[in-house]
């Protein structure tokens, strides 16, 4: 068993949840309590009311998700929120979430750890957001085709691509999730390709005509590295095992 205090003290510390800009909704951080004890640490990457029913029916933990429980902001605590909320305290569930912090941290978070899966190199943080930079710009060699497998290989599926830029690939802007729509400061940023989860229809024609190759891998199946690597890490520190609870979108 582990304490819930030190876990949250130590996932607080690392992400930087009181300093980091994040979306209203996003709600980083401990989201909600048990009595104080943890003895497994579950993942997931939305706190959905299946994959917190699933996380709930092994007992007492921690739930550690990147998209948390109130994106939609303040509403009345019934239906599926109301369920949600019962599973988990009936089962001494506590939940923690982190958006923004997981997605650019330097060592857990999904941009590095697909990054990597990909074989980037050379890679700086990329595309400022309120004065944070979400995304990673980076070296990779290869042409246009040998990239799309070694993201279905990362991610294990499918990826939409818009052949808008060069067959030989030298650099690459990378921002997991639903990014998408920022195709055009990417282009402007003088990369060969853009790697994100999901965009809109008109980021496809738009990465013709701006010069760009667009790779779409998955909101969720770009967000899946992080919850897991953080997961593999608490598990070592504090000696507790963990899981994935994996229930994909198919976005």
């Amino acid at each position: 068993m582990a304490l819930l205090t030190e876990l949250v003290a130590f996932l607080d510390g690392q992400l930087e949840i009181a300093t980091m800009p994040d979306y209203p909704g996003a709600m980083n951080g401990l989201q909600l309590a048990n009595e104080g004890q943890v003895g497994r640490v579950v993942t997931a990457v939305d706190a959905s009311l299946a994959v917190v029913a699933a996380a709930a029916a092994g007992g007492p933990g921690l739930l550690l998700v990147h998209h948390g429980m109130f994106w939609q902001g303040a509403q009345p605590v019934r239906g599926a929120l109301y369920r949600k909320l019962k599973i988990a305290m009936d089962a001494g569930l506590a939940i923690y979430s982190a958006h923004l912090p997981l997605d650019v941290h330097p060592e857990w978070g999904n941009n590095v750890c697909l990054a990597r899966a990909i074989g980037m190199r050379d890679f700086a943080p990329f595309l400022e957001w309120n004065g944070l930079a979400v995304g990673l710009r980076g070296a990779w060699q290869g042409t246009r085709e040998e990239l799309k497998q070694r993201l279905m290989e990362a991610v294990r599926g499918p990826v939409q691509v818009s052949a808008g830029g060069p067959e030989q690939i030298a650099s690459v802007g990378l921002v997991t999730g639903g990014a998408g729509s920022e195709v055009a400061r990417v282009a402007a940023a003088g990369v060969d390709a853009f790697i994100s989860g999901e965009g809109p229809h008109w980021s496809f024609p738009l990465a013709e005509e701006l010069g760009i190759n667009v790779f779409l891998a998955g909101h969720y199946a770009t967000e899946t590295f992080g919850v897991k690597a953080l997961g593999a890490n608490l598990a070592r520190r504090f000696d507790v095992p963990w899981d994935f609870v994996d229930r994909p979108s198919g976005l």
